[in-house]
């Protein structure tokens, strides 16, 4: 059986040492960290405080940036988030997205990343991973299309029923917050036959997604971090294009 934090130190260890957390904190919707290399990394926060923490520092501030990324591995599901959202200050920085290989996405607003699966997605087997409202339109041609959440909407799938619907399914997109709550190499795993999209702003943008069978990465590149890392102290989304750009890379694609 696979190592499942393979994925998870690759993505630690490759952060370097000298780098200190600037500024972080967990809103009602998003972590933020902002890195002394001018980098800021969002996730989803997930506010379950179910087990110990593992920080016990007064501040996040000053420490540095890898011992913070790898809360990432924390059971306890809101240090995980500022864990991914260190994690992501690395990997999401748009000094480094470009050399490894990442493109402006054409969908250029959250509402459009899947209307380029439009056609290609037509009479197949569709799984997505988080109730992505914005999704069922483009996607409306699948022949199948499953939604699963773990805090169900009406017509979705309960987490569990991954276990049954990825094998099968010719399409699985996954939201980057699955790396929180520690079920992305599960689903990467349940879905090792589908094409594999993993999307979202708490996505990391690094190729080593693509050793685990990812096949597509969208995520988000944050240009003005400190105005962004402002703006995310609330629910919405509102402001997050005003500082940064949707961006992707298609690994069939090259």
């Amino acid at each position: 059986m696979p190592n499942p934090w393979q994925i998870y130190d690759q993505l630690i260890n490759a952060i370097p040492e000298e780098l200190t957390v600037v500024s972080g904190a967990a809103g009602m919707r998003w972590c933020r960290v902002v890195s002394s290399d001018d980098g800021l990394g969002m996730s989803y926060t997930m506010p379950e405080q179910s087990r110990p923490v593992h920080f016990e520092g007064p501040t996040y501030v000053g420490a540095p940036l890898r011992e913070i990324a790898t809360l990432a591995k924390s059971w306890n599901f809101a240090e995980a988030g500022i864990g991914m959202a260190a994690l992501n200050a690395w990997h999401c920085h748009p000094d480094r997205v470009g050399t490894a290989g990442f493109t402006p996405s054409p969908a250029g607003v959250w509402p459009r990343i899947f209307h380029p699966y439009s056609k290609t997605v037509a009479g197949k087997v569709v799984s997505v991973i988080g109730h992505f409202p914005f999704a069922f339109e483009p996607l409306a041609a699948a022949s199948q299309l499953h939604v699963l959440e773990r805090s169900t909407h009406p017509g979705d799938y309960p987490d569990p029923a991954c276990e049954y619907l990825l094998p099968a399914s010719d399409y699985v997109f996954i939201s980057g917050s699955a790396f929180v709550n520690k079920t992305m190499p599960r689903l990467l795993e349940l879905a090792q036959h589908a094409t594999t999209i993993v999307v979202g702003p708490s996505t990391p943008l690094s190729p080593v997604l693509f050793d685990h069978g990812v096949d597509a990465i969208t995520g988000f590149v944050a240009t003005s971090p400190a105005e962004l890392a402002e703006s995310l102290g609330g629910l919405a989304l509102s402001g997050m294009l005003d500082h940064g750009h949707i961006v992707e890379r298609n690994l069939r694609a090259g």
